[in-house]
């Protein structure tokens, strides 16, 4: 079975690990980390969606109305709320990014924040949200790059193009620390005070956490490796690794029990060693989506989302007819095919309270009929051509698939 992803982790990861004699792991991971993707400051967490919460906190934004798209992760929202926000929430366009029309009718004399989401690796319009930031200049903008990276809109990266960037760095994204998340910005007077913030309100990791995280990032490298990924398959249908993967309850707005533990040694010095290798990963996954759209773009059982020059690709996603029938046939032919994301953020038991308008029918389009291919840090011509092989007769004869919603 070809899995939907591989975390991107090799020999040097784990020797890295071994190297508990290393001072200031943490200190070395942030240095790599804001170089690799051009800023100045980054800002280390256990998890991407505590990073979100105290950097709402450090801003003393309680109370406030935060505006984030109805098509993202969970997480975010929860952030939001965590930190004692109010979530606003938009619809999408074509690209899986938030409407930034729809983003200017939603901003009130209540409004402090905005999270752009570059989501999937497509880079946010950043033309349009500099002309939304000169015309609310109040507005923090915060770069949700948890997808994206180093992602770029006509030549300009977007991480930098905020008041501060987040990331998560679990072993599903593009690059990986194990679990945690990140803070990046150009601002050393925020970076002081995010840092404080993280001082007072993160407990220090034990060292069975920093061990319990490097036998975890063993068994999900194995895991996820062909040999083993058909037993890994049949056990995750049957249920059995429900606990381990469900990261979210539809009916409950929460936080993980452990988010306000700090980042371990052992996760920073894996992520040191990421760090290095963000380029050739960004380079491995355009490639692969190059080939992909290649050889199966013409084909009218799935669309391509609209993907600017410039993105990351942390995952390669097109929209089909009947995901589930998709889906399943695909695992016949012995290829796992994704589907992130596949719900509606304010559609949620645990928001539709708060949601506010509930006019979102481009993220119901995408939630419903989305599809990712499977995508690695490491490119492979073979191995992308056989997934093709085995994927395309397939979709030659699965129903068209539709079109986008008018909105």
């Amino acid at each position: 079975m070809i899995p939907r992803f591989r975390p991107t982790v090799g020999l040097a990861e784990f020797l890295a690990m071994a190297r508990v004699w290393e001072s200031d792991s943490v200190a070395r991971h942030e240095a790599l980390f804001a170089q690799a993707v051009g800023q100045a400051h980054a800002i280390a967490f256990p998890y991407g969606r505590t990073a979100l919460r105290l950097l709402l906190e450090t801003w003393g934004l309680d109370g406030a109305q935060i505006i984030c798209p109805a098509y993202t992760c969970v997480v975010v929202p929860h952030a939001i709320v965590s930190a004692g926000g109010h979530p606003v929430f938009v619809d999408c366009c074509e690209d899986g990014n938030m409407d930034l029309d729809a983003v200017e009718r939603a901003i009130t004399s209540r409004t402090r924040a905005i999270v752009a989401t570059s989501i999937f690796g497509h880079a946010v319009d950043l033309d349009r949200l500099d002309a939304l930031r000169a015309r609310h200049p109040d507005i923090i903008i915060i770069q949700d790059c948890a997808h994206s990276y180093t992602c770029e809109w006509r030549g300009r990266p977007v991480p930098a193009a905020g008041h501060a960037a987040i990331f998560g760095c679990n072993i599903s994204k593009i690059a990986t620390s194990i679990f945690g998340g990140m803070v990046t910005t150009d601002d050393p007077s925020l970076a002081e005070a995010l840092r404080a913030q993280r001082d007072r309100r993160l407990t220090r990791p034990t060292a069975s956490r920093a061990l319990a995280r490097g036998l975890y990032l063993a068994a999900a490298t194995a895991a996820f490796s062909p040999p083993l990924y058909g037993l890994v398959d049949r056990l995750r249908r049957t249920g059995v690794l429900s606990s381990f993967e469900d990261y979210y309850d539809q009916d409950v707005i929460d936080m993980p029990a452990d988010h306000l533990v700090g980042m371990t040694a052992t996760e920073a010095r894996v992520g040191a060693v990421q760090d290095r290798q963000l380029g050739a990963f960004i380079a491995a996954r355009r490639r692969a989506a190059d080939a992909y759209r290649a050889a199966l773009g013409d084909l009218r059982g799935l669309r391509f989302l609209p993907a600017p020059p410039g993105a990351s690709y942390s995952h390669i996603v097109a929209t089909v007819a009947s995901p589930r029938d998709l889906i399943a046939q695909a695992r016949q032919a012995g290829v796992e095919l994704g589907r992130i994301i596949d719900y509606v953020c304010p559609d949620m038991p645990c928001y539709q309270r708060r949601a506010v308008g509930r006019h979102w029918p481009m993220a119901r389009h995408l939630a419903e009929h989305v599809i990712n291919l499977p995508v690695s840090g490491r490119f492979s011509a073979t191995a992308s051509a056989d997934i093709v092989a085995r994927l395309r007769p397939i979709l030659e004869v699965a129903p068209a698939a539709p079109d986008f919603p008018v909105t």
